[in-house]
């Protein structure tokens, strides 16, 4: 029983340090990334949804495939890879950090052998000038070296960035970090959306799946404004927003304005600029040729209003005082265009302080009704992405980790030299993790200057 218990264990943690493992659920991380890419997150539009059937919109649902990155399944991917990088870690390690830490300092047979790189030459000098020459070039040219006496001869060992071997650990550290913040953020953390007309504030948002999430303060839009190109397409849009505590504006977070890519962050929350809206509310009345029959209309925005007749109606463009543009005319006046039944359009000017020319219009017609401008109010609302990321400090770590990772395990290497003095011969051997080629080079140079050293005429 005890026996199978064990083989059970050993075979579950061979399945944790499996390469197959990670390749696994690197791809699998891969295709969700793709999925989540393709289709769209959080609430889907109405058009996204006249295009799939229904089945297809209940699959999509139960596999959390509108909120990827959110869905249990996605996290335990997460988990089974920082689990498969930890196991990998812990079970590599050892081996490796024994290697930095107790080095074989002692040039044998065996380890002769082994070596790709290894030239012996003879040498006249008396061992011990000898030994005290080398070790002043390779202090020189390369690092100082250990010296050991050992077997009748000297050992001089000398190595270079022994440490770049854990760089693959810190890149698997730097993963797990990013994994952790990610999952911090995620059950900490939320992406909401709210609308804000101007001059209004809010303390609430809304997250993708409906939740209601109390800020703990205020947030006013005191102004929106939009600029756009010839074509009609919008340029910039800018919110002037400010961070209200127990209703009192929060100094250094008032009248902040804010565009895409430039949000506003406060107390851990970032506001950025979505959307934009008309939230606008003109005011009309239509009446009879005669002034009977009155009927108060209302016209959000830019939406229409059906009238009486059936026909349909929606502004153009409203003015405070219609003298600016008619002189001898007063007051407020709205552009209009009026669509009939039998599809023509007309486009006319209503006016609040003179009837008589809403009248003169309609009677030009020979029908009503005659509308007339009751004034309105001009507004619009900002669309904000509202997010809070608790963990995302721990992903910027986690990304600082990588960055040093990747660049010791691409640029740097663990270079070796070994150097046996055993009566007149001197044998040199070398090594490097990575990079062999350009080692080579290395070591031909340094082996050169170690000849030319000791060979070299003694000054008289």
């Amino acid at each position: 029983m005890t026996t199978q218990k064990k083989d059970f264990l050993h075979s579950l943690w061979d399945f944790f340090c499996s390469l197959k493992l990670t390749m696994f659920l690197l791809i699998s991380l891969a295709i969700i990334s793709i999925i989540g890419t393709v289709i769209p997150q959080g609430t889907p539009a109405p058009e996204y949804l006249a295009q799939i059937s229904t089945t297809k919109l209940s699959l999509y649902k139960t596999l959390g495939f509108f909120d990827m990155y959110h869905s249990w399944w996605f996290i335990l991917l997460l988990y089974l890879l920082t689990v498969n990088l930890t196991a990998c870690s812990i079970k590599r390690l050892p081996h490796i950090w024994k290697i930095i830490t107790c080095p074989v300092t002692i040039l044998n047979d065996s380890l002769e052998r082994s070596l790709t790189n290894v030239v012996t030459f003879k040498s006249t000098d008396d061992t011990t000038a000898l030994k005290e020459r080398i070790v002043a070039v390779l202090g020189a040219e390369f690092t100082t070296p250990g010296v050991i006496e050992a077997d009748g001869a000297w050992h001089l060992f000398a190595q270079k960035t022994p440490w770049c071997r854990l760089s693959v650990y810190a890149v698997h550290l730097s993963i797990i970090v990013i994994f952790i913040g990610t999952i911090i953020g995620s059950l900490f953390g939320y992406k909401a959306y709210v609308n804000i007309m101007e001059g209004d504030s809010v303390s609430k948002v809304v997250t993708r799946s409906e939740k209601e999430i109390d800020l703990g303060f205020s947030v006013r839009c005191d102004k929106f404004s939009a600029a756009f190109y010839d074509t009609g397409a919008p340029k910039e849009f800018k919110s002037i927003l400010t961070v209200l505590e127990n209703g009192k504006p929060v100094p250094g977070f008032d009248h902040k304005a804010i565009i895409v890519n430039d949000p506003l962050t406060y107390k851990g929350i970032t506001f950025y600029q979505s959307s934009y809206g008309d939230a606008s509310k003109f005011l009309f009345t239509t009446t009879d040729l005669d002034g009977k029959n009155a009927v108060p209309l209302t016209v959000m925005g830019n939406g229409s209003a059906t009238l009486p007749d059936g026909s349909s109606m929606h502004v153009l463009e409203t003015t405070p005082e219609i003298g600016e543009y008619s002189p001898g005319l007063t007051g407020p006046a709205a552009h209009i265009e009026i669509h009939t039944p039998d599809g023509n359009s007309e486009k006319v000017v209503v006016y609040a302080n003179h009837p008589n020319l809403n009248i003169e219009h309609a009677k030009h017609h020979g029908k009503g009704p005659v509308l007339h401008f009751n004034g309105g109010e001009k507004r619009s609302y900002t669309g904000l992405q509202v997010a809070k990321d608790p963990g995302v400090w721990v992903v910027w770590l986690g990304c600082f980790l990588m960055v040093i990772g990747i660049f010791a395990a691409f640029f740097l290497s663990h270079r070796r030299i070994w150097v046996r003095i055993q009566g007149g011969s001197v044998t040199v051997g070398g090594n490097a993790s990575k990079n062999p080629g350009a080692f080579q080079l290395t070591f031909e140079r340094l082996v050169e200057q170690l000849k030319a050293d000791i060979t070299k005429e003694k000054q008289p």
